[in-house]
């Protein structure tokens, strides 16, 4: 690339996910729902947890960091969209594009190993029962919890310098409704080798460790489950892993796909609805299948609005 053909970029242009007219009012309240079920409900679901001492144990305390977590993912790109859709501006400024990529990897990482705490969480109550509250004591959780904001921010940060040394060209129209790492990569007109080897690098080791866990520990609750005499038991323990699974199972394929799919034009539309799915779908689906349907959140938050009623 010839270096006069590179320019100095102050913004990029973000084309959404459609630039027909009639259907950006559509767009604009269908994300402006999904986005508010999606803070209220886990709002509801951190109220309840910290509100309440008897939701003080391991598997609430993870699910109130991951409603955390979720509205804060949500928060990174939805709202951007909703503002670029009012006032028909897709532009976002070069700094912004950054600090939007750097906060998306920062809380999608915390979900991807949240989910693999949970797992571990929900492995240890069912298959060691008797020492749970040994092995998932309150300093353990708060380590855990800890070490994966610390790796999630060393990886975010990694990726995000990586990206500052790219130059870019004139053409800065981004086929997706945030900065999304792939694409601003796609999209640089440097050498993008050491990018892409540093991606992959970290993320195989890292996705790839996180869903391994995921699945060892899942098939270990599967054969205790199976090992259980109790057919109530067995129920219990099913569709408290039933909800969790679900959620992986839909936040991991879509995910895969977003990143699996070779960069075409073609698959640029079955990139964006997958990556509408882990970014918005996901996080609004949590409350209901964690949570609100659970009898312990439903009485907390009972207690909470009496007491403030």
């Amino acid at each position: 690339m010839e270096p006069e053909n590179l320019t100095r970029v102050s913004e990029f242009v973000l084309l959404g996910l459609s630039e027909e007219p009639d259907l950006q009012p559509l767009i604009f309240g269908l994300f402006l729902s999904m986005y508010l079920i999606t803070v209220l409900g886990n709002l509801l679901i951190v109220l309840a947890v910290s509100s309440d001492s008897h939701l003080h144990t391991p598997m609430y305390f993870f699910l109130s960091n991951l409603s955390f977590v979720d509205i804060c993912f949500t928060s990174t790109t939805v709202p951007k969209m909703l503002v670029n859709i009012q006032t028909q501006s897709k532009v976002i400024t070069y700094e912004g594009c950054i600090t939007q990529m750097y906060c998306f990897l920062l809380f999608g990482l915390m979900d991807v190993f949240l989910l693999t705490v949970m797992a571990y969480d929900r492995f240890v109550a069912i298959c060691h029962p008797l020492h749970y509250t040994v092995i998932m004591h309150p300093r353990l959780c708060g380590q855990l919890v800890l070490v994966s904001w610390i790796m999630s921010v060393l990886i975010s940060l990694l990726y995000s310098l990586m990206v500052l040394r790219l130059s870019f060209c004139a053409d800065l129209q981004i086929p997706h409704f945030f900065c999304e790492l792939n694409q601003m990569i796609q999209l640089a007109c440097s050498d993008t080798f050491l990018n892409n080897l540093v991606l992959y690098i970290v993320a195989v080791p890292v996705g790839g460790g996180s869903l391994t866990g995921i699945l060892y520990s899942y098939s270990k609750i599967v054969s205790c489950i199976r090992a259980m005499p109790s057919a109530q038991g067995k129920y219990k323990a099913f569709s408290t892993c039933a909800s969790h699974l679900s959620v992986v199972s839909l936040f991991y394929c879509t995910i895969l796909g977003v990143y699996l799919l070779p960069p075409a034009t073609d698959n640029a539309c079955s990139i964006i609805t997958a990556s509408v799915l882990y970014t918005v779908v996901t996080p609004m689906l949590n409350p209901f299948i964690y949570s609100l349907r659970n009898k312990d959140i439903n009485g907390a938050l009972k207690r909470s609005f009496r007491m403030t009623a």
